[in-house]
């Protein structure tokens, strides 16, 4: 091996310390970047023909479990589904505050549907005592007024909650669809290249970011195909596409990245009878080969996911079950003689499930009671003696009774309708109609404090889960500064030893050459 030869091994060696001190400072100043991924230099002994010749930087690799990062993509989707989830359902739970109520009787102070209810039941039992005193009769009225408020708050909060839901889709679709081209952007660079052989390392460090921070917002898997292109799809599989020219469309139809495609979500007015699919102002539609199509049954986990179910089923749930409790309030109070209450024009309401959307928020306490508080002392409906408790008896024994006859009634007609419910008639509520009136609102109570329960110990569950995956993959990808630091160290040690040997070479370079001369 002559000198030439040494010299441009050793040159080769300072070459790849350069390269490898780059991807040290690389992973250095990205160690608190959240979803960068540490990388690794790879440097390839040269030997053309069999002869030492040095060596040559090679791809720089990424240090990643594909099967860790994706279970940390899953996990993404459910924490954020969960925080969305409890976030929202906090705002009901608030409205319904906690009951002191047994399921047949209360004095309860708070705003809760069986506390209010409770809370007209205690005003009859004293006006039944008082008949004749103005105050107990103003006092009925007053708790009926209570309830219909609280009544009136509850289906406002489900209404603007389901409209938050709506605006938020909205938003995240834009969100989406940013993170979704910019994975496409960037997988096109990739491609082209590796179509060269050149290194995509950052380039794939920041498709990851990308693809972290879109896991949080939809539930996807990620698949790179032989080329370096990524494939996103769907829980269920379904493809969204990234860049056009994956639905067979010119690359350059859009300008990428963009927040305006693949998908698509309308701003639009919700109220307690909109509801997806019937209105398709609610579809979420995503661009394909043969034109956009509703993707909204496929779209599912994370912020977007959340907001489907908040919007679709969560709410429009609890509004069935409080339109059919304010059904039952009314047909309950007007079977025992005393229509206290309304549904704005009558006091017989039709049951059906068209007529029953919405209900809730035009219940009200019937005007006779409002200006005339002494009806309930005068034989109620009937009027007829003032001093008369029948009407009053009657209300405290059958309107708040339990057995058969009082919840049920003849061929159910004062069960509350419990199926069939909603705008489109696709609700059933988990609990049974035939119960009494407080039972009902404390059934009803239950049930969406429990789906907020569940939302929030969803929430802390999945969390820690989250945290572990983090760990763990934290271990194998993540930054570790002081090993970086200690990769500097042995670089500076062979960075100077390969520098003293090219000052070595040339000393005997000049040596050669006086000694020629």
């Amino acid at each position: 091996m002559d000198l030439a030869s040494s010299l441009s091994i050793a040159t080769s060696g300072l070459h790849a310390i350069d390269y490898q001190l780059s991807v040290t400072s690389q992973n250095v100043s990205n160690s608190s970047v959240a979803g960068y991924v540490s990388e690794s230099a790879t440097v390839l002994t040269r030997t053309p023909g069999g002869l030492r010749a040095g060596v040559v930087p090679g791809s720089t690799v990424l240090n990643v479990n594909k099967a860790l990062q994706a279970s940390l993509y899953s996990q993404n989707a459910k924490v954020a589904a969960s925080s969305e989830l409890s976030n929202s359902l906090s705002a009901i739970t608030a409205l319904q505050g906690s009951t002191d109520t047994d399921t047949t009787t209360t004095t309860g102070s708070s705003n809760s549907l069986p506390d209010s209810l409770g809370n007209i039941q205690s005003t009859l039992t004293a006006l039944a005592s008082t008949p004749l005193e103005s105050s107990a009769q103003s006092a009925v009225v007053s708790a009926a007024q209570t309830l219909t408020t609280n009544i009136h708050a509850l289906s406002d909060a489900y209404t603007a909650q389901k409209q938050t839901a709506q605006d938020n889709i909205v938003t995240t679709v834009s969100t989406l669809n940013s993170q979704l081209t910019q994975i496409g952007s960037l997988s096109a660079q990739i491609m082209n290249l590796k179509s060269v052989g050149s290194d995509t390392a950052d380039l794939e460090n920041q498709r990851l970011e990308a693809m972290n921070s879109l896991s949080s917002n939809l539930s996807v898997t990620f698949s790179e195909t032989s080329n370096g292109d990524m494939v996103v799809r769907t829980e269920d599989g379904t493809q969204i596409p990234t860049r056009p020219d994956q639905i067979s469309k010119p690359h350059n139809l859009v300008k990428l990245p963009t927040n305006t495609w693949p998908l698509s979500a309308t701003t639009t007015t919700l109220s307690a009878s909109t509801v997806y699919p019937s209105s398709t102002d609610m579809a979420i539609t995503v661009a394909g080969k043969d034109g956009s199509k509703d993707i909204t049954s496929h779209l599912t986990g994370g912020t977007l996911g959340a907001d489907i179910t908040l919007r679709d089923s969560t709410y429009p749930t609890m509004q069935a079950q409080l339109d059919s409790f304010s059904y039952t309030l009314i047909t309950r109070f007007n079977k025992a003689g005393v229509s206290l209450f309304t549904d704005g024009s009558t006091s017989s309401p039709s049951s059906t499930s068209s007529s029953l959307v919405g209900l809730s928020s035009k219940l009200s306490v019937a005007s006779d009671y409002v200006s005339d508080p002494s009806k309930l002392s005068a034989g109620g409906d009937t009027a007829t003696s003032s001093g008369d408790i029948s009407a009053i008896t009657k209300v405290l024994s059958k309107t708040f009774g339990t057995s058969d006859e009082d919840t049920n009634g003849t061929g159910g007609a004062l069960a509350a309708p419990s199926t069939g419910l909603g705008p489109d008639g696709s609700i059933n509520i988990s609990y049974s109609g035939k119960q009494g009136l407080i039972a009902l609102a404390t059934s009803l109570t239950s049930d969406q404090a429990s789906v907020a329960s569940d939302a929030s110990s969803g929430l802390t569950y999945s969390t820690s889960v989250q945290t572990t995956l983090k760990g763990a993959v934290s271990s194998v990808s993540g930054v570790d500064v002081n090993n970086e630091m200690a990769k500097v160290v042995a670089l500076q040690n062979a960075y100077t030893a390969n520098a003293k040997v090219i000052s070595t070479i040339q000393t005997m370079f000049s040596a050669l050459i006086n000694a020629i001369n």
